[in-house]
């Protein structure tokens, strides 16, 4: 029910601001308003203060809207070019300055920070062939050939590889073993990176999975291998088969891996010696874990390994909250950075240097709105500002049917002296459909596929 809910009044939420954009414009510009729809389908609920008045609808289906202008004396067509093009571009310019708010509201509520200390990445990633280890302090970030900037925040290091991603660059990091040590040079190579990792984070493409947290067993299922081998929660890991374990991310990837293939092909779970301190007492356990199936699509090992208990020590955060000010300016350059990033992926989509399996559609969205929900309300409009920044950018596409497709029209019409005949709107209105429909298709697909797992 939350899902349901967090995704109807997030998405209602952005269409609404996104249509009053287009309302707000088209009023200034003395264009009578005949509806302001939220949603397609049947309509649910109508509002209207006198028959001369802008009629309200709230429809069944909150994915779009549309504002209906006049088709008399003051009509839409028979304004001025530039009037009807800020009309027009009124609709994302309301989304990137909601997304704007949005994140500034959250910088006002507080944002929960960790400390920039990485845990293990992940072998054979950019990160572990720069040489980056476990308990690593990232004391600073430079993209490409830009200036190097001291960062205070694991999240700040998500960003800084988001732009490094989005722009082809390298990204070179100052690194220390200690909070205060002298940093030194690491370069994370990021043309070697494949076009389609998996990862769900740009962070996780260069190998960078979390923040340091110590191997400790939190949580234990009652019917786990854990339990079964004798491990309690606040365990600390230390060694694995005399392998030194330095964090709670190599803890993980220890256990996925303990799984052997037979001499009949078959793959059974490995047993493993297991050195932990339990208060201060040094133990040695032997744990053989459950075998279940590899959630990755395409591995050669068909299995993983699996304990029952959850991994890892929480990091310590820290709460910090802006002022008015310093809020909006966090704010922008947030809302900024999310732009030029979902820019330069569409760029990556359209020469395929990224898969459009990374496209997602409504239930997908849905799904992440009641995660972030049930997170607290920063979360929530921190994903929504993201799909705010995503639906402006999504309306300035140069396709017929939405915003950016009716500016180029007036481009060209600019550019010639008259507007685009009839016969070719029709043209252009069909094919711009059938652009919106093959998009529509393959993200649900692409939520389909990951349902189905």
């Amino acid at each position: 029910m939350l899902t349901v809910l967090a995704f109807v009044v997030g998405m209602g939420s952005l269409i609404a601001f996104h249509e009053f954009g287009h309302f707000a414009v088209a009023r200034l510009c003395g264009v009578r308003v005949l509806r302001f729809s939220i949603g397609f389908g049947r309509p649910i609920y109508r509002w209207q203060r006198d028959p001369n008045a802008t009629e309200f609808v709230l429809c069944l289906l909150p994915l779009g809207g549309y504002v209906r202008p006049d088709d008399l004396s003051r009509t839409f067509n028979r304004k001025p070019l530039a009037q009807r093009a800020a009309i027009v571009a009124a609709g994302p310019a309301a989304n990137a300055l909601l997304a704007v708010l949005l994140y500034a509201a959250v910088q006002w509520i507080g944002v929960l920070t960790y400390a920039p200390i990485i845990g293990a990445p992940l072998p054979g990633s950019v990160a572990a062939q720069a040489g980056l280890a476990a308990q690593d302090h990232i004391r600073t970030v430079k993209v490409g050939g830009g200036e190097s900037q001291t960062i205070n925040a694991f999240s700040e290091l998500g960003w800084a590889a988001a732009a490094a991603l989005s722009s082809g660059e390298t990204l070179t990091l100052g690194v220390s073993a200690k909070e205060n040590g002298i940093p030194r040079e690491r370069v994370l190579r990021l043309d070697r990176l494949l076009a389609d990792t998996g990862a769900t984070t740009p962070l996780a493409r260069v190998g960078i999975v979390a923040p340091y947290m110590r191997p400790v067993l939190g949580e234990l299922l009652p019917d786990g291998a854990a339990v079964s081998a004798g491990l309690r929660t606040g365990d600390l890991v230390l060694a694995i088969n005399d392998r030194r374990i330095s964090d709670a991310q190599q803890l993980r990837l220890a256990i996925q891996a303990a799984v052997v293939q037979r001499a009949d092909g078959r793959w059974d779970a490995q047993s493993d010696d297991w050195l932990v301190d339990r208060g201060g007492r040094a133990l040695t356990l032997s744990v053989t874990p459950a075998l279940v199936a590899n959630p990755a699509n395409g591995s050669v090992v068909p299995y993983i390994g699996r304990i029952g208990a959850y991994i890892g020590e929480a990091p310590t955060g820290v709460l910090r909250q802006s002022g008015l000010w310093e809020g909006l300016d966090l704010g922008a350059r947030k809302a900024w950075q999310t732009a030029t990033m979902s820019v330069a992926t569409i760029g990556q989509l359209l020469v395929g240097d990224a898969s459009i399996k990374q496209l997602s559609g409504p239930v997908a969205i849905a799904g992440v709105a009641g995660q972030t929900a049930n997170l607290g309300l920063a979360p929530y409009l921190s994903f929504l500002a993201l799909l705010s920044v995503s639906l402006a950018i999504l309306n300035l596409l140069p396709i017929p049917v939405l915003d950016g497709g009716h500016l180029m029209y007036y481009l060209w019409e600019a550019a010639v002296g008259k507007p685009v005949s009839d016969a070719w709107l029709v043209r252009f209105q069909r094919a711009g459909l059938f652009a919106l429909l093959m998009l529509m298709v393959i993200a649900l697909s692409n939520d389909i596929a990951r349902l189905m797992g």
